[in-house]
């Protein structure tokens, strides 16, 4: 069977500039817990945001997708699941609203896992729901071509329960090492529960799950106000590399985490670097109108729709968004991509 050991983390062969990713991270946080309690109602609205933003993104990752007015009401519980898809998303809301409210009762431990597993496909699948795999599962590639492949074979089912109970008794003893850094060990541990996939479906969402409740015990809560999974889906494919490439020569305990890591460390920098700008566009005591509507498109890394500015700025009209985006694009600041209700805003 696989072993867990995360003491390679404390023996001086992280590299530097995983190191340095660190540091900025812990500048940011700084930044972000001096003005938190200052602008309370600021950080309130933010979290209703980055919820939407969360149950979209994680199920997006997965090809579970519904319209944005229906995401919108699932989350807000305005109205019940038409679809299995919607039965899916609902899941996710009720499993992200326990981590949201709960996690400093959470521990990481296997009644934890299996019930996150349960309220997320407590509707949807409630044969399966919070119960191990009963058949080996594969991760299955499909080429250009068409043609598939295996890329993976995860912990065999008989196998898969002593292997949960290992990687939790790894983590407690990781986590009380003092020369261990969280945000190094936090990416391992969630490398090590996707190899092992313990459930028939579902394992995706439960790792993002498991990935905020460490985030937010280890004292980093950007992800509350800045969609860690929205991050994640923006960049998938950069993602699915650094995860295949750390789960090259697993079963044989040969495998490099760092590229894992990375892809962690920088989606978690976005998430602070995102919360700092969203945080300048929200804060109307300080800045006008049109300036937080430049702010939000210029700041973005992505194209941005009207209707996503409109979600982060709610107090601003939908008729001011648009008259502010007219200029931008009339001034040459920013350019149109797409037509209709698919349009979107990127900068110069």
């Amino acid at each position: 069977m696989r072993k867990f050991d995360y003491s390679f983390l404390k023996d001086g062969s992280v590299p530097a500039s995983l190191i340095g990713l660190i540091s900025s991270i812990y500048s940011l946080r700084t930044l972000d817990e001096t003005r938190k309690h200052k602008y309370a109602s600021i950080y309130t609205k933010l979290i209703k945001i980055a919820k939407v933003q969360s149950v979209k993104g994680s199920n997006a990752i997965e090809g579970i997708v519904t319209s944005d007015e229906r995401i919108k009401a699932i989350v807000n519980q305005n109205s019940a699941p038409l679809n299995h898809d919607e039965e899916e998303i609902a899941g996710y809301r009720d499993a992200l609203n326990i981590i949201h409210t709960t996690y400093e009762n959470l521990q990481f431990e296997e009644k934890t896992i299996l019930d996150l597993h349960r309220l997320l496909l407590a509707v949807s699948s409630p044969e399966n729901a919070g119960r191990y795999k009963t058949s080996d599962n594969v991760i299955i590639e499909i080429k250009p071509d068409g043609t598939r492949n295996v890329r993976f074979r995860p912990t065999p089912t008989s196998e898969t329960a002593p292997a949960i109970e290992q990687l939790i008794l790894a983590y407690t003893i990781a986590v009380a090492e003092s020369g261990i850094n969280k945000l190094l060990l936090i990416p391992c541990v969630i490398l090590d529960f996707l190899c092992i996939h313990p459930f028939s479906d579902g394992n995706g969402r439960v790792s993002r799950l498991l990935t905020l409740l460490l985030l937010y015990k280890a004292g980093f809560d950007a992800a509350k106000y800045i969609s860690f999974e929205e991050q994640i889906n923006k960049r998938k494919g950069f993602y699915y590399e650094a995860l295949r490439k750390s789960s090259v020569g697993w079963h044989e305990n040969n495998n490099n985490y760092f590229f894992f890591i990375e892809n962690f460390l920088v989606t978690l920098f976005y998430c602070y670097q995102e919360l700092d700008k969203r945080f300048l566009t929200v804060n109307s005591e300080k800045v006008n109108k049109t300036a937080r509507i430049e702010a939000t498109v210029l700041n973005s890394i992505v194209p941005i729709s009207k209707r996503e500015i409109c979600e982060i700025l709610p107090d601003i009209s939908v008729t001011t968004v648009e008259y502010v985006l007219g200029k931008m694009v009339k001034s040459g600041k920013v350019r149109k991509i797409g037509k209709s209700s698919n349009t979107k805003y990127f900068r110069m």
